[in-house]
């Protein structure tokens, strides 16, 4: 019997461990990459391309490198925690090499459609049409593997901004910003307060006359850097604080997480505090707002009620002149039109089981890789929905009911809806380790804590108030790798790694105290744990 065939569509991280993904299956991957590399959002270049996502050249990835990796390739440990795009790049190269992806790559080929062929109800199979240098292919594949990222379409509502087309300064999305020189001396108004929004703003604070940072809600600021210098990340990611949520519930997981981020600043003292709870919106991470707002070189302000050629004017009444300038960091919109009527999309909301599978076919042949927002890393997300895919293609694990899918589709909707600020930005919104569990949980693979407190206690430990890393996932069940014990337990080592870059008389006392802290709230969750669970 040959091979299944399956087309993976983008090369860039969701499209890479796919590939793999397909590999430890013993399925036949064939990706289609449109442009002549590998990387997708994190390859920068100058000039963005038509369809592909664009980043600027100063971007810094926003998740630590111990939580970003793949499950069984960990970063080097001489990588920055926070790494530059370039680096990110680096490590997707690293890693093709490693598990030699790259000859299953065909560069430079645009997937025109996917359909189903006529006997799709008992074959599942695809045709897949493509286009490479002006010629036209069609193969048959026995599954898809959609893997091209929700940063690709700009969302520009010039709509809701009367006379911004009368405008005579300059306007763009900033999927079109690269760098700050062009506004040097000038007065820059930046609309919205995500993360690309707040990145602008501070990065042309450096060379411009004045930044104004509109928002029409406000936001939570989170930092990179968290307690005791260790990534935000790696210190909020832990199963002890999963548990310790569920426990507490999301109003007093609220008033913690917002107290925390107002010892940092003040958010309503710099204008920046929003009508909504902090887990009601996606975080805005940025370390150097505050200190742009406090030495006046970013201004907060509400939200553009309406543009003259040369001012704006805000919804409270204010008004600046001379603006010479507008970047509208409002986000992106996503769409799937090569599948045709497949995968339906509208104002970017979309039905997935999983976040994965469409529930209305036939055959569950067809699964979107990496349509999600989580609070958190996306890579080690894609790569655990590429292991379950491939487990599902193969026929090891089935779906349930079409009507049992929506189901659970539904109530993930509306557990949605409730939580978050009504927003194209929150459609696809995930919680990191929840998302992790569950799809390890598909999967095979979620370590089984209980078992291993009384078999390999250190390492329960580690997993319990440890960072809820990606190699926790290749411990046990299918694709178990042995080498991730040993990386689990020096995750510490390669966090400090890079910032011990000068040797300095080192202190054991507060890492005991902290040590000995961290156990006996273990040992106290362990008891609820074997009581309650």
């Amino acid at each position: 019997m040959t091979n299944k065939r399956i087309a993976v569509i983008g090369g860039g991280a969701s499209g890479l461990t796919s590939i793999k993904c397909c590999l430890e299956e013993g399925l036949e991957p064939v990706c289609f990459e449109r442009t002549d590399d590998i990387g997708g959002l994190w390859r920068f270049q100058d000039n963005p391309e038509e369809g592909r996502a664009s980043i600027y050249k100063s971007v810094i990835i926003n998740t630590s490198k111990e939580m970003m990796c793949f499950s069984d390739y960990p970063i080097p440990d001489h990588f920055p925690n926070f790494m530059h795009n370039s680096q990110v790049l680096e490590y997707f190269r690293m890693y093709a090499k490693e598990f030699d992806l790259l000859k299953y790559i065909r560069f430079k080929t645009t997937v025109c459609s996917v359909k189903k062929r006529p006997d799709f109800s008992t074959s599942g199979q695809w045709e897949v049409v493509t286009e490479s240098e002006g010629k036209k292919e069609m193969n048959v594949f026995d599954g898809v593997m959609v893997c091209i990222g929700h940063h690709t379409d700009a969302h520009l509502p010039l709509e809701s901004f009367p006379g911004i087309k009368t405008f005579k300064g300059q306007y763009f999305h900033s999927r079109d910003y690269k760098n700050p020189e062009a506004f040097t001396g000038k007065r820059v108004i930046v609309i919205g307060i995500g993360n690309s929004g707040g990145d602008l703003a501070v990065e042309i604070s450096h060379t411009a006359k004045q930044v104004f940072l509109s928002t029409r809600r406000g936001a939570w600021i989170l930092n990179r850097v968290g307690d005791n210098g260790y990534p935000f990340d790696a210190l909020l990611s832990t199963r002890l604080n999963y548990f310790l949520g569920k426990i507490c519930g999301e109003s007093l997981l609220n008033r913690y997480l917002e107290n925390k981020m107002n010892r940092k600043f003040n958010h309503e003292l710099y204008g920046l505090k929003p009508k909504h709870r902090a887990l009601s919106q996606h975080p805005t991470l940025n370390d150097d707002l505050p200190n742009r707002i406090i030495s006046g070189f970013v201004k907060v302000k509400g939200n553009v009620k309406e543009f003259t050629e040369t001012a704006a004017i805000f919804e409270d009444g204010s008004r600046e002149n001379d603006i010479d300038a507008v970047i509208f960091a409002t986000g992106y919109t996503f769409a799937f039109p090569f599948l045709e009527d497949s995968v339906k999309v509208v104002k970017n909301k979309i039905s997935l089981y999983k976040k994965v599978f469409p529930p209305n076919l036939e055959k569950p042949t067809l699964a979107i890789i990496g349509l999600l927002q989580p609070l958190g890393a996306i890579f080690p997300l894609s790569e655990l929905q590429g292991r379950w895919v491939t487990q599902v293609f193969k026929g090891l694990k089935t779906l349930p009911s079409q009507s049992e899918m929506i189901t659970d589709i539904t109530k993930a909707k509306e557990k949605m809806e409730k939580r978050y600020v009504e927003s194209q930005r929150h459609t696809i919104q995930a919680d990191y380790v929840d998302a992790m569990e569950e799809l390890a949980d598909l999967v095979g693979a979620r370590p089984n804590l209980l078992s291993l407190a009384f078999t390999d206690p250190k390492l329960a430990l580690q997993l319990l108030v440890g960072p809820c890393t990606p190699i926790q996932y290749r411990l046990q069940g299918p694709g178990k790798w042995d080498g991730a014990r040993k990386a689990i337990l020096t995750t510490d080592d390669r966090i400090r790694k890079p910032l011990m870059t000068r040797v300095v008389e080192s202190s054991n006392s507060m890492t005991s105290t902290i040590t000995m802290g961290m156990f006996m709230v273990a040992i106290a969750l362990f008891a609820i744990i074997i009581t309650y669970f």
